[in-house]
């Protein structure tokens, strides 16, 4: 998210269009991000929420007090920003009419790639008038919270989704909706006779992990790291479930921020490589360079990649040794040892 959209979603205020919320006021502010400057008017405490941990490390920095996951209820009123995906937007929505009071505003903004103008028809669809206000390349919308908000929220809160019959993810998680297909050469080639403690760099909502410990039932730990607070809560759900005898633990950390404070004897990865709308492979590359640091000495990585993104040069700078296990036509897996 820019920081010119979030200069739009406070515009309404900035400008006087829309009256600035008191000093006795409470509003949510759901997908926030730092880097904003309110309005002098703007006097409302903000209760930021922020499930991603880089996002949440950067508010907590500016000394804003975020919180990972929304809590409470009775709010005066809500601002959101959205984001890239359109069920975890239409969930932002659904949770800001749940728990700010009726007649309270909530207050939206997105850029073209965020789908804003489609949620303005979804809102209108649903009995839900938004007024709105194009600024520095995004658009505000705003409304009140209607008396009766059940209809609404039924159609926008996210419904839990079942991968595979056996694995619980929510929509705005990385592949929420299948097996990722990169993931899956990867678990071709994991090991089936593993004991040692492995990590899980990006876990997700934990399928690599599970599939470790089903290929290797020897396994005697399995660490989760992860930045989507969310899908890590999935991950802890579908560990319990499908690997019921497996040693796990969780840790929501930014690799790129936070290393890992143990060393394994197994780091495996699907590398993310977007942030935001944008391709941005030097995250996979700051994560590879995590994992060499946190294997010991004879430590092995197994990574998945697209096949065009260019991490042999960071394997071969921080890795005794290091190859090609196999590809396809879109992906390849990547072995390393320390």
């Amino acid at each position: 998210m820019s920081r010119e959209t979030l200069k739009t979603l406070f515009h309404p205020f900035a400008s006087g269009t829309v009256a600035a919320p008191r000093s006795d006021e409470r509003f949510l502010f759901i997908g926030a991000e730092a880097g904003f400057a309110t309005p002098d008017e703007f006097t409302a405490s903000l209760v930021p929420v922020q499930g991603h941990r880089g996002e949440f490390l950067k508010l907590e920095a500016a000394r804003l007090a975020p919180i990972p996951h929304i809590e409470g209820e009775g709010f005066d009123g809500a601002l959101i920003l959205l984001g890239k995906h359109r069920g975890e937007n239409d969930n932002r929505v659904a949770e800001a009419l749940g728990r700010v009071k009726a007649g309270g505003l909530v207050v939206v903004a997105g850029g073209k790639e965020d789908g804003v103008q489609p949620m303005r028809k979804r809102l209108a669809g649903l009995g839900i008038e938004a007024e709105h206000m194009p600024k520095y390349h995004g658009v505000a919308l705003w409304f009140s919270v209607p008396d009766d908000t059940a209809a609404a929220i039924a159609k926008l809160a996210a419904r839990e989704t079942l991968v595979d019959g056996r694995f619980h993810t929510r929509a705005g998680m990385f592949s929420h909706d299948r097996i990722d297909d990169g993931s899956e050469l990867l678990v071709s080639r994991l090991p089936e006779n593993f004991d040692g403690n492995a990590a899980d760099f990006g876990a997700g909502w934990g399928y690599l992990s599970a599939m470790l410990a089903t290929r290797s039932p020897r396994t005697a730990r399995v660490d989760l790291f992860e930045a989507d607070f969310d899908a890590l809560e999935c991950a802890k759900v579908n560990l319990a479930e499908n690997c019921p005898n497996l040693t796990a633990r969780f840790f929501w950390q930014d690799l790129t921020r936070e290393p890992a404070k143990e060393k394994y004897d197994l780091v495996i990865i699907n590398p993310p490589f977007h942030q935001g709308h944008a391709a941005e492979p030097g995250l996979g590359q700051a994560m590879i360079k995590a994992a060499a640091h946190a294997l010991r000495g004879g430590g092995q990585l197994l990574l998945v990649a697209n096949r065009g993104l260019p991490y042999e040069a960071i394997l071969a700078e921080d890795f005794r040794e290091h190859g090609e296990t196999c590809r396809n036509a879109r992906f390849k897996v990547l072995w390393a040892k320390k």
